[in-house]
């Protein structure tokens, strides 16, 4: 069965909940205030069945200004609006009010609606023509319209087919989404829990499943316990649905209106906006302190013009926003509606520096509605594809000036200047320190400011470095050992006389050869080091393997020290390293053998 939720709009006292009572049967006001007083104070709810088989959920919105902000958390979510207007009235206030919203929010699908047709039939005509009129500058400019009498009944037949209509031209949703289902309701059901209920527009809900409650500052988890949509119970709902969650997790003091059920970790939680006006005045001429409304969430926030038709929003709270979103502007001073704005970067950059908030005026001025990929990730040099999505800005197809690196999008100029200063720092190094192993990996992360250190792999290999040991540096420079060349050439020549007789370490020091040096000539391949300030040649252990061959197996370490004539300080580190190479086996504590 198709589904699809409605939400009404229109001037106090128009007749929306009697218009929803005659086409549903049931009563949307919740409260007894309300049917006592005849006016709806807070949303309400009600569904029917139209004759082609499509389920229909209406959100009755209250239309008196004083509850505008109950108003828009009806309005916020719903993708279809019903604008009411009474013909023995004609167009109000709150019906510029709704009509502000409605062009605020951005909502593409509707139709107009002229109630108690009974009290004035001779204006029907003219007061459709008015809301006509009025309603031109939003995409209902060209919604059906219909007349009805609810209480006589005139009509209604009409509406329905319209509204089937209306319905039918609504682009599928998408089913596959990630999640973001505002709160409207939360209650407790004995036995059951606590309950939240929302407007479901796009993705997939099942019981069992796992959220995130984004609510103030706090993150929970929760999980679907079961799950309703007009009143009758489902194991999976899809969009667009009025929907009824039972949480587990979560206790019902810790839900409000205004909070989001998401997908865990599919969306940036954000409390600063870079805007672009949709509808109303210029942001210069707004009041600096306003009231953002999106979904059914309402936060004070600072607005911070940076021309007529761009501004930051700095949110009171964390909210779960994308490019795209479209946010109401409330004056917090009246009840009136400012206009409506678009999110052009729901993660925008500092403004530090001078010039920054002209330079960034121009850049959002450039930017498309549908954002810019390019230009994201030029700004922040490299960005995770899973954090573009995150923000909304994802594309099938990869920019020529990005490059894919292990699940970073990387701006080509960037990976370029990276390569470079990586290159100079190395060199740089070897020149001022031969002796130098190479530039630390954690150095040249912090030298390049790499948001991860993967990509540092990448930007050696591009600058046509090599990595040994923690260590960056330039092919061949290893082979240099500088000033300490000298006195490597004298202790190869000891060592080829005896190659067993590792000098002592005054020796060493006679020599100038220090930790830094003897380090540098063995990446160079002249010196073997073994513990304990055993310094050989590479071919030691070779060598030695010919002489413990040539004799009895096994045989102890003093054997072994004898046909090395050498010292046990050299013996034992020589034959530790023989055996971690698996060139002689220990058969015991006094005895080895050569492997065979």
């Amino acid at each position: 069965m198709s589904r699809n939720v409605v939400a009404t709009a229109g001037h106090v006292d128009h007749g929306k909940s009697t218009l929803i009572h005659a086409l549903t049967g049931m009563e949307p006001d919740r409260w007894e205030e309300e049917r006592r007083r005849g006016l709806t104070i807070d949303l309400g709810f009600a569904w029917t069945t139209l004759p082609s088989g499509r389920s229909v959920a209406f959100v009755d919105v209250p239309g008196h200004h004083r509850f505008l902000a109950n108003t828009l958390a009806g309005l916020g979510p719903a993708p279809v609006v019903c604008f009411v207007v009474a013909a023995d009235e004609g167009w109000q206030a709150q019906s510029s009010d709704h009509r502000d919203a409605v062009a605020a929010l951005g909502i593409q699908h509707g139709l107009l609606v002229v109630t108690r047709a009974d009290r004035a039939p001779d204006r029907a005509a003219e007061v459709l023509t008015q809301a006509r009129a009025e309603l031109a500058g939003t995409a209902l400019r060209d919604a059906p319209g219909v007349v009805v009498s609810a209480t006589g009944g005139t009509g209604l037949n009409e509406l329905r087919s319209a509204l089937d209509a209306v319905l039918a031209r609504v682009p599928a949703p998408q089913t596959s989404a990630r999640l973001r289902l505002w709160v409207d309701r939360s209650f407790t059901i004995d036995g059951a829990g606590t309950v939240v209920t929302g407007t479901l527009s796009a993705g997939t809900l099942a019981v069992g499943d796992d959220l995130q409650l984004l609510g103030g500052s706090r993150v929970r988890k929760v999980s679907i316990r079961g799950l309703q949509s007009c009143g009758e119970p489902f194991p999976t709902l899809g969009p667009v649905a009025r929907v009824a969650l039972n949480l587990r997790g979560v206790p019902r003091e810790a839900v409000r209106r205004g909070d989001a059920l998401v997908t865990p970790d599919a969306w940036p939680c954000t409390r600063s906006l870079d805007v672009r006006r949709a509808s109303g005045g210029p942001f210069t001429e707004a009041p600096t302190q306003l009231v953002v409304h999106v979904g059914t969430a309402a936060s004070p926030a600072r607005l911070r013009p940076f021309d007529d038709d761009h501004a930051r929003l700095t949110l009171d709270r964390r909210l779960p926003l994308i490019l795209g979103d479209r946010l109401v502007l409330r004056d917090p001073g009246s009840v009136r509606v400012l206009g409506g704005a678009q999110v052009l970067d729901a993660e925008p950059p500092a403004l530090r520096r001078r010039g920054d908030s002209a330079r960034r005026t121009a850049t959002l001025a450039g930017l498309r509605a549908e954002g810019d990929v390019s230009l994201e990730v030029a700004r922040r040099g490299a960005v995770q594809e899973t954090h573009l999505r995150r923000l909304g800005l994802r594309r099938d197809e990869v920019p020529a000036e990005v490059r894919v690196i292990d699940g970073w999008w990387v701006y080509a100029p960037t990976f370029e200047a990276w390569q470079q200063r990586l290159q100079a720092a190395v060199v740089e190094l070897h020149e001022r320190d031969p002796l130098a192993e190479g530039l630390s990996r954690g150095a040249a992360r912090d030298l390049l400011a790499l948001p991860d250190e993967t990509l540092l792999d990448a930007v050696a290999r591009g600058a046509g470095l090599e990595q040994r040991g923690g260590h960056i540096r330039a092919p061949g420079t290893h082979t240099n050992i500088g000033v300490a060349e000298a006195a490597v050439v004298e202790l190869e020549t000891r060592l080829r006389t005896e190659p067993f007789r590792a000098p002592e370490a005054y020796e060493l020091q006679a020599l100038h050869l220090g930790t830094r040096e003897l380090a540098a000539a063995e990446r160079a391949g002249r010196v073997l080091r073994l513990r304990d300030g055993v310094v050989l040649l590479p071919n030691a252990p070779a060598l030695a393997m010919r002489a413990l061959a040539a004799i009895e197996q096994p045989f102890t370490t003093s054997q072994a020290r004898q046909a090395l004539n050498t010292t046990r300080r050299v013996a034992i580190p020589l034959l530790e390293h023989l055996d971690a190479r698996g060139w002689t086996r220990r058969l015991d504590a006094g005895h080895r053998e050569v492997a065979r």
